[in-house]
């Protein structure tokens, strides 16, 4: 077995009921490593990861771990014991216990012969591990008051306690802002120079070309390339996750927008002050800022989903009250929540009573839905923002990421929206999805629908929005023309400086 590499997998199959997840895929990992895995939701990625983790047993191929092979028997508590630690998206922490406890979770410290936790012990080991990745934490501060990013940093730090060889990431900055972001690079940076080798899963190309060494491309379950981070860029990675060409990822066109439709005047919603904004009929509105910076409590004010203190919203000139969604949708209002799964559909029920749910009380009489009726606009729907279902009897749960997306939108579409607003819309879909969720909020403007976007990436919001309100500590503290648009600028006004 060859020793340049720290981990292989030769050959993998794995076939669930009628999906073959892997065709015989292969996969190298260099000692001190950040190697990139890329690819659309259903490419193969978590497949991948799940059988080194020892949590999906191989159908053939092996995995090979400092040039021995692991047996298919090991499980992923055993992986873990010979150096291989996975931090999945959902992390694993005990929330009412301290950092110390989470670090030995499976491991208490004990002593005498009645096995008495050994505190002492556990927080002067945990200080140590703290220290030599420059964290100044209290070890017994429980979890439960850190921020998202500080317990995946624990929960990194309990793996690499472990004289972790191989740490698998999965999507790990999907629910963190860009200061803690650059906190986790820092880290992963740190991991890197102790000679700790990291598979790093993402959907976001620029993190990819940030951090890694060199990158795997997976699409329907095969590898279809391999690249070293320097001899590569983003067109070519995007073509090899998608088969196909996407000229431009951010599809932004020249057309007319139009007066102002809607007016935000001295807004005061929990930590959003003094809020004051117009949104302009056909245009794309960015709200941008760190998480915390008042954006998502703008709109959830706006939409009636948390309490207004005071301030005004003019809609089309007049003052309106809105006191939660169904107020919102009367007035033309529609919402895109930030989590779909959990705020979007009800994931067990079908393609087509997701998407008709905003306009049940159109599609009935006398209390009695009219199939024919709720089928034409639930068809018309899918077809015009291709959603991708075998029928629209379809559990949405069995949708990728994008296509659920879709039938979100799709709902609020339904209602005739003259405002959509867009809390973080492309989160955690491939890029694929993303270039065509784009294409989608273009033709909305294009047909006068006013968009006010969320999001977490800034370039997505530079590349997407017509003009942008930059967030800080609950106030506006800019708002730019696109042709003004800057990333150093930007950043430094939502970071406060």
């Amino acid at each position: 077995m060859s020793q340049e590499y720290i981990l292989e997998m030769k050959n993998i199959v794995k076939q669930f009921p009628g999906v073959l997840a892997l065709d015989d895929v292969d996969l190298t990992v260099k000692p001190g490593e950040i190697m990139a895995v890329i690819g659309e939701n259903g490419a193969g990625k978590s497949t991948m990861m799940k059988i080194i983790s020892g949590a999906f047993t191989a159908d053939s191929g092996q995995v090979v771990l400092d040039g021995k092979v692991i047996p298919n028997s090991m499980k992923p508590k055993d992986r873990l014991d010979i150096g291989v630690a996975t931090i999945y998206q959902e992390l694993n922490y005990l929330n009412d216990m301290s950092i110390a406890e989470n670090l030995f979770l499976g491991r208490t410290q004990t002593k005498g012969f009645l096995k008495i936790v050994d505190y002492k012990k556990m927080k002067n080991e945990s200080e140590k591990l703290l220290k030599s990745f420059n964290m100044d934490y209290n070890p017994m501060t429980l979890m439960s008051d850190l921020s998202v990013a500080e317990k995946q940093m624990i929960e990194i730090l309990r793996a690499v306690s472990k004289d972790v060889k191989v740490l698998i990431m999965d999507e790990p900055t999907s629910a963190l802002n860009e200061v803690e972001t650059r906190r986790l690079f820092e880290f992963i940076n740190d991991l890197k120079a102790k000679g700790v080798s990291v598979i790093y899963i993402s959907h976001k190309l620029e993190e990819v070309f940030e951090l890694a060494d060199r990158v795997q491309v997976m699409r329907d379950g095969k590898n279809v390339g391999v690249r070293n981070i320097s001899d590569t860029n983003t067109n070519e990675l995007v073509t090899l996750m998608v088969g196909r060409e996407i000229e431009e990822m951010y599809p932004k066109e020249e057309y007319q927008i139009g007066e102002t439709i809607l007016k935000v005047r001295k807004l005061n919603c929990s930590i959003a002050r003094n809020i004051s904004f117009d949104l302009r009929r056909g245009e794309i509105l960015g709200l941008f800022g760190l998480i915390g910076s008042g954006r998502t409590e703008t709109v959830e004010g706006i939409i009636g989903i948390r309490e207004i203190e005071s301030g005004q919203i003019i809609l089309e000139g007049k003052e309106i009250q809105i006191k939660n969604p169904i107020e919102a949708k009367e007035y033309g209002i529609g919402y895109i929540p930030s989590d779909r799964k959990q705020d979007g559909l009800v994931l067990v029920n079908t393609v087509k009573n997701n998407l008709t749910i905003t306009v049940i009380d159109e599609v009935s009489k006398a209390g009695i839905i009219q199939s024919k009726i709720e089928l034409e606009r639930c068809d018309t729907w899918i077809e015009k923002l291709g959603v991708k279902t075998s029928s629209r009897n379809t559990e949405v749960i069995s949708l990728s990421g994008g296509n659920q997306q879709k039938v979100v939108i799709a709902k609020w579409l339904l209602t005739s929206p003259k405002v959509l607003i867009m809390n973080d819309p492309t989160r955690g879909i491939d890029v694929g999805a993303k270039v065509e969720i784009y294409k989608v909020m273009e033709a909305l403007c294009k047909q006068g629908i006013s968009i006010i976007m969320v999001s977490s990436e800034l370039p997505e919001t530079i590349g997407i929005t017509d003009r942008m309100i930059i967030f800080s500590d609950g106030y506006i503290v800019g708002e730019l023309n696109r042709s003004d648009y800057k990333q150093s600028d930007i950043l430094h006004m939502c970071c406060g400086r």
